[in-house]
C-alpha cells in the first residue's frame, strides 16, 4: 500500500489518511486498535472488497486492474467480522468449499473434513446427522457462534490463497478453543493477517 487515503461516503473526513504499508511473503501481522480506527477498511481494501479512494494498492508490484478482481480474490482473502459473514442455505460442505470451486472432488472434501476437525468441528460433523453433506443456514442445522466463526476460517484456509486476513474472526472463541485455532491457522495460512482489539 502507497500513500492509500479512504473516505467513507457517509463521512467527510477519511477513516485512512496516506497510509503506506508492506507485507512480504510469510509475514505474520497483527492489527490492533479502537473500534472506528479503519482496521476493517484496511482488511476490505488489501482483499479488494473495496477500491482505494486514492493512492495505490499492489499485489506482486501489480495493482488490481492489471490482476483483475477474480485474480486479486484468489491471492487474497477476507474473513469478515461476523456480521459481515454469512452461512448460506446449503451443505455444510458447500458452506466451507464454496470459495474453492464447486462441485467439490473426494480429494476436497477430505481436505474440508481434515480442516474442520483440526479447527475442532469433530463433534459438530459427528452431531450432525448429514456429516459434511448436512444442509446448514437459514432453515437447516443451527450453528452457534463459534462454530459459524470456525466455518468461515475453514472457508477462507480452504481456497489456498496466499494473504489470509482475519478480521476479529478469533473473538467468540474461548481461551483454549482460539489458542488451537490460532496455532493450526498459523501452520496453513502462508501470509495472515490477524486484525483485533487491544
Amino acid at each position: 500500500i502507497r500513500e492509500v487515503t479512504f473516505c467513507h461516503r457517509a463521512r467527510t473526513e477519511p477513516v485512512l489518511k496516506k497510509v503506506d504499508l508492506k507485507v512480504w511473503a510469510g509475514d505474520r501481522i497483527l492489527l490492533e486498535g479502537s473500534s472506528g480506527g479503519g482496521k476493517s477498511t484496511l482488511a476490505s481494501l488489501l482483499s479488494g472488497a473495496r477500491n482505494v479512494g486514492s493512492g495505490l494498492l499492489l499485489l506482486r508490484g501489480l495493482d488490481r486492474d492489471v490482476v483483475g478482481k477474480e485474480g486479486w480474490r484468489r491471492h487474497v482473502v477476507l474473513v469478515p467480522q461476523f456480521h459481515e459473514n454469512h452461512v448460506f442455505l446449503g451443505s455444510f460442505a458447500f458452506n466451507a468449499l464454496m470459495g474453492r470451486g464447486w462441485p467439490p472432488s473426494a480429494e476436497d472434501f477430505k481436505e474440508a473434513e481434515r480442516t474442520c476437525r483440526a479447527l475442532g468441528l469433530g463433534p459438530l460433523l459427528e452431531r450432525m446427522p448429514g456429516g459434511l453433506l448436512q444442509n446448514v443456514g437459514e432453515t437447516g442445522w443451527q450453528l452457534s457462534h463459534g462454530e459459524r466463526s470456525r466455518l468461515y476460517i475453514a472457508r477462507a484456509l480452504l481456497q489456498g490463497a496466499e494473504v489470509t486476513i482475519l478480521d476479529e474472526s478469533l473473538a467468540a472463541l474461548d481461551p483454549e478453543t482460539l489458542r488451537r485455532n490460532l496455532g493450526f491457522v498459523l501452520e496453513r495460512a502462508s501470509t495472515l493477517i490477524v486484525i483485533a482489539h487491544p
